[in-house]
Formats: C-alpha cells, structure tokens, sequence
C-alpha cells in the first residue's frame, strides 16, 4: 500500500474556469461524469450522525432540483432514521476515473409524498416489489428468509395493486457548502469552496 501512487494530471480548476453558481458548476461536471461512461456516476456516499459517531454508505442520486439533492430510500433504514433525528449530512460524489470528487455539506429533509409516489411508479416493477420485500438494516437469519419475504410479497401484488410503501420515500438534501476537487501534480490540488452567506454564494480557494 505505501508504494500505491498516481500523479494526477487530467485537468485543472481555476477560478476563470468556474461558474459563479455551484449548481451549474456541478451540472457541468455532472455532465463530464456521464460522458466519460464512468460506473454510475449518480453514486454519492452519504454521511450521516448516529448520536455522535459517524455513519456512511452509498446511495444514489436521482435528481437536483429547486437547490437540492435528491435521493430515495427506507425512513425506517439506519440512514433514514438517523437523519430524521439529525438532518446535518455530506454527500461525497467520488469521480476518481477523472480525478475529481464533489463534497455536499446540508441538511436533509422528507420530500412531499406526492413527489416520492411519482418517482416509485417509475421504478422498474422488481424495484418497486423490494422495496416492500425487504425491513432494510433489521437483522434476517438468512438469505433464504430473504428470499421467502421476496416470494411472499410477489404473491401479494400478484393480486393487489402494487403501490408505494408507506415507510419509503425521498429525501432532498439543502447545501450550505460545495466544495470542487480536482487532482493536480505534486499532490498540489485544486480545491473550489462555495459558502452560502445571505443567500448567496461565495467562493473562496483552499490549500490542498
């Protein structure tokens, strides 16, 4: 491990090279994101407090809109009940392929149920039977018994309308910081922070 090391030198991030809005800055490197074919560049690891200890798994994005990021997940997951107790969380979009990572500081709250409903009619329909065939973060004896709940709710809405669970939805999260990171030689990074004062932004450079 200690002789693991790459010189990055794909690009740089100066400031007449930014947007003076975080959120167009983001869409553009979003952008890069789906155009290099990276793996799921929707991927984010969220951070969230369990009382006072940190907590981080990875979730995707499925929309930005009206200043916030939006995921989906089970309210009674450990992330999702960790977030209800403390909204503060980060979101770390890690695009190593192109030696760049974008880290979300804010507050997460519960989206409108109307909203959460339209995005699960979406879902491809063995999405939408998970989503109610598994007690996400509750312990299970085995897979097997996993399987068993799968088949058990596939019967279900064999013949009942499959619709949303009530303990599954969004939640969007607020930014007060995005920060822009982008890999230079000599370990001498470009580093982009955007405050939200008054509300507006503004921008400052860290040292690597």
């Amino acid at each position: 491990m200690k002789n693991l090391r790459q010189n990055y030198k794909q690009g740089e991030l100066t400031e007449n090279l930014i947007s003076d809005d975080p959120f167009t800055q983001f869409n553009s490197w979003f952008t890069d994101a789906l155009n290099s074919k990276i793996l799921e560049p929707n991927v984010m690891i969220l951070s969230s407090l369990n009382d006072d200890k940190p907590d981080s798994r990875i979730v995707l994005l499925k929309g930005v809109r009206q200043e916030e990021f939006v995921f989906f997940t089970n309210y009674e997951s450990n992330k999702g009940q960790q977030l209800k107790d403390n909204p503060n969380c980060t979101l770390l979009f890690p695009w190593v392929d192109l030696e760049r990572q974008v880290i979300i500081r804010g507050e997460a709250s519960v989206i409108s149920s109307n909203e959460s409903e339209e995005y699960f009619k979406s879902r491809p329909k063995s999405s939408q039977i998970g989503a109610w065939a598994s007690n996400q973060s509750s312990p299970i004896k085995s897979r097997a018994e996993l399987d068993n709940q799968l088949k058990d709710i596939e019967q279900k809405f064999d013949s009942e309308p499959l619709i949303k669970p009530p303990h599954w939805g969004g939640f969007a999260v607020s930014p007060y910081q995005i920060e822009f990171w982008q890999g230079r030689p000599n370990r001498l990074h470009d580093r982009i922070l955007y405050t939200q004062e008054n509300r507006s932004w503004v921008i400052s450079r860290l040292q690597p």
